[in-house]
């Protein structure tokens, strides 16, 4: 399986890291650690050494209960940085953004990934991403990150989360993004309860087939604290286990 990203190609048949850089004073688990720019270029170096093949880049917090920030302070977080990683590493970079704005932007600057939690369904963001050549991940949310922990609720997670991301695919193929630049991310943490995370977890072979490549988010979330009763930065070895499970199950990712 590979992905095209612009003007080149990524393979997957091997498993990839995604490194996760946020350049915001409020996420939820580095959030004031990279806010300047020389800091936030040597974490993504180190990053890469440390085996990322791509460096998600963000400049809004999704986190629960997270406020949206303006387009343009959005834009002089992270084009800066994706300048200079552009120029300085051979690394894969990702826009972590719903904004068509920024995607053009930061695409123009570099990025070849465009990661959108609200899976291009904002104005203008399918014709967005379609103009800038980049694959496309899309993931699943219910309700905003406002408000997408005050109650969720499915009857049934696995098959809700997996119809909502075919759903978006094939509005991304009826608006002509290429079936191999896309990416699905069934959205841990995002409107889901404990219960609903493990499931999606157990159930990652499903997703799988539906024929694209998965992207999971695990890293340190909440649902690891829930379980073991550990603090944001205890919380490594419960995300490398449930990271671990989700390969065997078929993520890429």
């Amino acid at each position: 399986m590979n992905l095209r990203l612009g003007d080149c190609v990524m393979d997957l048949s091997t498993p990839r890291v995604m490194g996760v850089l946020n350049l915001t004073p409020d996420s939820f688990s580095d959030g004031g650690r990279w806010t300047s720019l020389d800091a936030a270029l040597r974490r993504a170096v180190q990053m890469i050494e440390e085996g990322a093949a791509l460096i998600d880049v963000g400049g809004e917090s999704t986190r629960p209960g997270a406020q949206p920030v303006s387009e343009q302070e959005e834009l002089d977080r992270v084009v800066p940085l994706i300048e200079r990683l552009r120029a300085e590493t051979a690394c894969v970079i990702s826009i972590d953004s719903m904004k068509p704005a920024v995607m053009r932007a930061a695409c123009a600057a570099g990025a070849r990934l465009i990661n959108d939690v609200n899976a291009l369904r904002a104005p203008g963001a399918l014709e967005a991403a379609l103009s800038t050549g980049a694959a496309v991940c899309l993931m699943h949310m219910q309700n905003e990150p406002r408000s997408m922990q005050t109650a969720p609720a499915y009857t049934d997670v696995l098959a809700e989360v997996g119809a909502y991301l075919t759903k978006r695919a094939e509005a991304c193929l009826d608006a002509g993004i290429a079936r191999d630049a896309i990416v699905l991310d069934p959205g841990f943490g995002f409107g889901k309860t404990l219960q609903h995370n493990l499931a999606l977890l157990a159930g990652i072979e499903m997703l799988c087939e539906l024929g694209y490549p998965l992207l999971v988010g695990l890293s340190r979330k909440s649902m690891f604290g829930q379980i073991c009763a550990a603090a944001g930065d205890q919380r490594l070895p419960a995300s490398l286990a449930a990271a671990t499970a989700a390969v065997l199950g078929g993520a890429v990712i």
